[in-house]
């Protein structure tokens, strides 16, 4: 194989790797990158191979190495010995350039398999004004009537709608409304979580 040819082979490789294991591109294959990439090579070589480009791949990606990180890692890598234990040059070439372009998605990936709860992609509010008359409707609605409608107030609420998602999934929204009272004890809420993170941080 030529040197051109190699390095395209192992980047389609390793590229396939990533798509399989941290993509979740369950249609990507073992047998489909080899019989794509690799067809002259034994089944058993090429399994040394796939293996070693995905432990390497995953070893870079647990400890999510920066560009110093993976320098020392793969240096470090290529100076091993015996059969089939170190790396050549081009396939830490190869997989520099593969952490380049892929990091941010792979830690991102990551992140998202971790999480059990849903995740929160987005949040976009505003201010509206609510007046009595659509006050009287919201209490009535609810089966609270005139003394409800009374007890509302016609001022400003805050309506909050969040994203919410899980990997792979579609996003749900969830809308909330605040009137001054809550908001005001959001923001404090907040200002007493920022005081203990700032105190921890301060004492350690």
């Amino acid at each position: 194989m030529a040197d051109a040819e190699a390095a395209k082979a192992l980047s389609g490789l390793l590229n396939g790797i990533a798509q399989k294991v941290y993509y979740n591109k369950t249609e990507i294959t073992e047998e489909l990158l080899k019989n794509e990439l690799y067809p002259d090579m034994s089944q058993e070589d090429f399994r040394v191979l796939h293996d070693k480009m995905r432990g390497l791949l995953k070893s870079i990606a647990t400890a999510d190495m920066d560009q110093a990180q993976l320098e020392a890692f793969l240096t470090a890598q290529t100076k091993r010995h015996g059969a089939g234990a170190g790396l050549t040059t081009d396939q830490a070439s190869a997989l520099t350039r593969l952490w380049k372009t892929h990091r941010a998605r792979v830690r991102e990936s990551l992140l998202g398999q971790s999480r059990w709860e849903p995740g929160l992609r987005g949040v976009s509010w505003r201010v509206d004004i609510q007046t009595h008359t659509a006050a009287a409707q919201n209490a009535a609605q609810n089966g609270g009537g005139e003394s409800a409608a009374a007890q509302t107030s016609g001022g400003p609420v805050a309506l909050m709608e969040l994203e919410l998602g899980r990997t792979g999934q579609d996003s749900e929204f969830v809308c909330l409304e605040f009137d001054e009272a809550k908001v005001n004890m959001v923001l404090k809420k907040m200002a007493d979580i920022q005081q203990s993170i700032d105190s921890f941080v301060h004492r350690t």
